[in-house]
């Protein structure tokens, strides 16, 4: 048996100062303060210093790190995000692959998924095929703007099968239905977002049965559709705030770029807390920085010139939006752990509690990563 002790306990809802946290066959088996709690003898000690101790983080949308995208070395990915507090991440394909491409990628990222070489990668996140191609990084290069059909489709779905956690589309695309149909029937538990989208609410909430339940990378890359010249109307970002299931998800840069620090404030206020959930959306994209925008090292640009992810890891993205928001670092694991793991149904892990996986981080007060433990094991 593991024990932890000297641990500030982030649990979901509290803090348990000077704790102990107990962890056999990489489970939690055990916790509480240590002046109340005895020690087992025999227990091998891990010493946390007053460290915040918290679950692991959970990414469930980024598409590279280091240096190379998941389609490129997967291993080398998830290792660089683990690195940082990561325990589990989504691998993240983009709309700009091909067919071919995608199918290619697909076997890359399988072929050491839960393994020893990358045990942290948990699924797949697809981001396309199909987005509006009007939305978007990278959209000049869009290989998917031909009307939907099976053949094209139905090659990916079912490479991928029950590996893909999130297929993100627009609800707006043609033929958008028949798509979610097949991936839904290849895998019933699989969850779908609105992103790169310029849908209506009726076009959102028509999928919703289905299991549409994310924003991606909320308010950005997403258009309007005015009602009349002098009026604002509505579009994807007002029904992913009005609709109580959909999570939003937001990229928290260091200023406040993607998402201005104002709206993440307003989005908390509206979604509450139970329904945000930060990510990285790292990408490697080096485009020339436009004016304007001189100084800033979190953030990437595509060939012409356009916002295209970060260069974020998720622990950095937690401590800005405890910057931008004034949330506590309880909230911030809630953000990067326990609601992504609840969106989609990763029940084993996300939070300290007994019979959980012992996904564990030792950080500082600024969310800063000391000591990773994934099922257990010291990684860092």
């Amino acid at each position: 048996m593991l024990a932890i002790i000297n641990a500030e306990l982030v649990m979901k809802d509290h803090l348990i100062p000077e704790a102990v946290l107990f962890v056999e066959d990489g489970v939690i088996t055990g916790y509480g303060e240590m002046r109340t709690t005895p020690i087992p003898e025999g227990c091998e000690i891990v010493d946390a210093q007053g460290a915040y101790v918290g679950p692991g983080l959970i990414d469930i949308h980024t598409h590279s790190g280091a240096g190379k995208y998941f389609f490129e070395d997967p291993a080398h990915v998830a290792k660089h995000h683990l690195s940082h507090g990561t325990t589990t991440v989504m691998a993240v394909l983009y709309f700009n692959r091909n067919k071919d491409q995608w199918l290619a990628d697909i076997d890359t990222v399988k072929e050491v998924m839960g393994t020893e070489k990358a045990p942290s990668i948990g699924g797949f996140y697809m981001e396309g095929p199909y987005l509006n191609p009007n939305f978007g990084a990278d959209r000049s290069n869009n290989p998917w703007k031909a009307p939907l059909a099976p053949a094209d489709y139905m090659p990916i779905l079912e490479k991928a099968g029950d590996s893909v956690r999130v297929w993100a589309l627009a609800p707006e695309r043609e033929g958008i239905l028949d798509f979610v149909k097949a991936a839904k029937k290849i895998n019933p538990d699989v969850k779908f977002t609105v992103a790169h989208s310029e849908a209506s609410p009726a076009q959102i909430e028509a999928i919703m049965p289905y299991g549409l339940c994310i924003g991606t990378h909320h308010t950005n890359a997403t258009g309007d559709l005015p009602k009349y010249p002098e009026c604002r109307g509505v579009c994807v970002d007002e029904t992913v705030n009005y609709n109580k299931d959909i999570y939003a998800e937001l990229i928290s840069d260091s200023r406040g770029i993607h998402v201005d620090p104002y709206m993440q404030r307003l989005v908390r206020k509206i979604k509450g807390d139970d329904r945000i959930i930060l990510i990285s959306d790292t990408c490697e994209f080096d485009g020339p920085v436009p004016p304007g925008y001189d100084g800033v090292t979190d953030i990437n640009f595509d060939d012409e010139g356009e916002i295209a992810g970060s260069k974020l890891t998720l622990e950095v993205a937690c401590r800005n939006f405890m910057k931008h928001t004034g949330a506590s670092i309880v909230d911030a694991f809630k953000f990067a752990s326990l609601n992504p793991a609840t969106c989609l149904g990763l029940t084993d892990r996300g939070q300290i509690a007994v019979g959980k996986r012992a996904d564990l981080i030792f950080v500082d007060h600024k969310m800063n990563v000391k000591k990773v433990l994934l099922g257990g094991a010291v990684q860092m």
